[in-house]
């Protein structure tokens, strides 16, 4: 007779939501077991739990619930923003429960998919030349803003988004690793909202955490100390001069966010260390292979930067490395350029190996 005492059960959320919105926030923290470096405890927080699939949807609700409890934001109102895509698509996902209009600028360098995904949630996406880079569609959308008196998201500045960071991602952190406590805390930023908003939390409750930032070693403008050119306002004005392309899509735009100051001025990060593109795109597929975890080159990248930090921690540290969003938003970038679409010839061999149906 079979046994049927292991298998997996489930037993419902033991709740019915009103909203969408409502499923946002409560990621899980997965231990990595194949791929971790001996004496230590590798996890990843797996933000594509969300239900738009990245960190993003935090932000993209806080920011909206907080210009609607400020009045900042009126009844049918259109909302517009400069994104390089996951932000967008949380804003698309909020909106479109929400009812509002949302207009997207975005640079015409980035994924197909995120194009795609936001006009299909009901968003309008403008595209800007590439060669202005993250400035250049960040002032189309203060533009259109402007002349049509839409409500700006402001993510690069909002108070909105680290506090959002603070009360949900961090709160959760702190939680999650009561018990066992947290040695490192390894994240890139793009805002930097996460950074901030983590760093807040951790320096009060679990001040041995040492927190990690990372940023693409040929974009190294934290690491270059050099200072952002800001208005009043604390809008970038240019181009931040160390700032050279890189394809971490969602990570470090041209130009140093206000919200990521808070974390510089205050040292709310302990270092700052670079990662390539190529190491990124690496552990990105090692994650999928070897742990069934599915993220973007983003997410390879943070793991990337725990992996060094696990090279000179103490014996049985134990480490946090964010996963910001999904790898099925990359399916046009080069971390798939290696994945065929046809059968290879390992494929197809073990196609003719039986007799039946063969192309």
């Amino acid at each position: 007779m079979e046994n049927k005492s292991k298998i997996f059960k489930t037993s419902g959320q033991k709740k019915l939501y009103s909203s969408i919105l409502e499923t946002v926030g409560d990621t899980p923290v997965i231990k990595l077991n194949r791929i971790s470096p001996k004496g230590v405890q590798m996890f990843v927080k797996v933000e594509s739990f969300n239900p738009a699939g990245s960190v993003k949807d935090r932000l993209a609700l806080n920011i909206i619930e907080a210009a609607e409890r400020l009045g900042k934001l009126k009844p049918g109102q259109t909302v517009v923003e400069a994104t390089s895509g996951n932000t967008g698509i949380g804003l698309a996902t909020v909106c479109a429960a929400k009812g509002y209009p949302l207009v997207v600028t975005m640079a015409d360098s980035f994924s197909i998919e995120r194009r795609k995904l936001m006009r299909f949630l009901g968003a309008k996406v403008v595209l800007t030349p590439r060669a202005e880079k993250g400035l250049g569609m960040y002032k189309k959308a203060k533009e259109l803003a402007e002349k049509n008196n839409w409500f700006l998201a402001h993510q690069f500045e909002t108070s909105a988004n680290a506090d959002i960071h603070e009360a949900t991602t961090g709160n959760e952190i702190i939680n999650d690793f009561k018990s066992v406590g947290l040695d490192y805390f390894v994240t890139g930023y793009g805002t930097g909202g996460t950074v901030t908003g983590v760093a807040r939390i951790l320096r009060r409750e679990s001040e041995n955490t040492k927190i990690i930032l990372s940023e693409p070693d040929v974009a190294g403008i934290v690491a270059s100390k050099h200072s952002q050119e800001r208005n009043e306002s604390g809008e970038p004005l240019v181009s931040h001069p160390n700032f050279e392309p890189h394809p971490i899509q969602g990570w470090t735009p041209d130009f140093i966010p206000l919200v990521l100051q808070e974390a510089i001025d205050n040292k709310l990060f302990d270092e700052i260390l670079p990662v390539t593109g190529k190491d990124s795109m690496y552990w990105s597929k090692q994650l999928a292979t070897k742990e069934g975890i599915f993220t973007g080159v983003s997410g390879g990248a943070s793991l990337a930067v725990a992996m060094k930090v696990a090279n000179t921690a103490k014996s049985g540290s134990t480490i946090l490395a964010m996963l910001p969003d999904t790898g099925e938003r990359y399916l046009s970038t080069p971390l798939f350029d290696d994945i065929e679409t046809e059968m290879s010839d390992e494929e197809l061999a073990l196609s003719k190996s039986t007799p039946g149906f063969q192309l």
